[in-house]
């Protein structure tokens, strides 16, 4: 074999041989490394200590110092981060809160300091209008419930209907017990603007905002008789007694059904009663007035007044 090729064959042995030395003692060196302990910084949702692992991988130091994450969690570096001296990492709790809106309840978890920004990251959208409570502003807190009022304010125009009013007019020629309309009312229509505020869909308030009058009312004009044609009169006492609570009366000489005019003497007042019952029976009494009667006429503490009684004929 030739002189060379024999050199170069036993240069290459050498070269391999100082070659697997060498990886051998830097690879002994990397375990040494990696398995040595190391000194780091945990700060677990502001809880911040020191301490010191084994562990190659950020995953593998929370395990060996058996700090559990939640499924919302976030922790700084990654979980499969390689470990150095002097490393910190950084833990977030994620809040777990409950929210009530739309008629539904919902659990949400956040890493956000605000409850806006919590709903935000939930994919809750809020309305310009819309409240809560607590306040958007207000820190979360754990097992909290944050209720979403949903505010909703529009403006409608409607046409509602203006009532008549009623005048009554006294017609001596027409008997009493007659009662005509001489001019029919009309209701008027008005227009209305509204600003109503809604909460949860329903209305809370409702603001007039503007009123027009498209149709006045009319006024109906009702003719009330007053002619009263009246029998012999009589003259006596007059009592009242609680019975049916009405303009009736108890008379001895008109028979039930029949109708009286009773004048007060003393003051000229009067007033037409429906004859239902039988009496009075006292002396010097002619007629005894239901108490809703008799103080048309006097006062009920007078008890027993002096009277002019007389038949109504029509």
């Amino acid at each position: 074999m030739n002189r060379f090729l024999i050199f170069r064959l036993f240069f290459a042995i050498i070269l391999t041989f100082f070659a697997c030395k060498t990886s051998a003692f830097f690879s002994s060196r990397s375990i040494a490394f990696d398995n040595s302990p190391k000194k780091i910084t945990i700060n677990d949702n502001g809880s911040r200590f020191e301490t010191t692992v084994a562990a190659n991988t950020v995953s593998g130091s929370l395990d060996e110092k058996n700090i559990k994450l939640g499924d919302y969690d976030q922790i700084i570096p990654t979980k499969d981060a390689r470990i150095y001296p002097g490393m910190n990492i950084e833990i977030r709790r994620a809040i777990k809160m409950k929210v009530e809106a739309d008629g539904k309840e919902m659990e949400i978890h956040t890493l956000e300091k605000t409850i806006s920004k919590s709903l935000s990251e939930n994919n809750i959208v809020l309305a310009r209008l819309d409240k809560t409570d607590p306040s958007l502003d207000s820190l979360p807190q754990n097992n909290i419930t944050v209720i979403v009022t949903r505010i909703n304010v529009e403006e409608i125009t409607k046409q509602e209907d203006i009532d008549f009013k009623i005048t009554a007019k006294n017609d001596s020629k027409l008997g009493w017990r007659e009662k005509k309309v001489e001019t029919k009312g009309e209701k008027g229509i008005r227009e209305v603007k509204y600003k109503i505020t809604y909460k949860n869909g329903k209305e809370v308030s409702r603001v007039v905002l503007n009123k027009s009058v498209i149709k006045e009312p009319i006024t109906q004009v009702e003719v009330q008789g007053t002619y009263v044609k009246t029998g012999k009169a009589q003259k006596g006492q007059g009592t009242w007694y609680a019975f049916k609570g009405g303009m009736y009366a108890a008379s001895l000489t008109i028979p039930r059904g029949g109708f009286a005019k009773v004048t007060n003497t003393a003051n000229g007042k009067s007033v037409i009663v429906e004859i239902n019952d039988s009496g009075p029976y006292g002396k010097g009494r002619i007629i005894d007035l239901d108490k809703p009667a008799f103080a048309k006429i006097a006062s009920l503490g007078a008890g027993v007044i002096g009277v002019k009684v007389e038949e109504v004929l029509n």
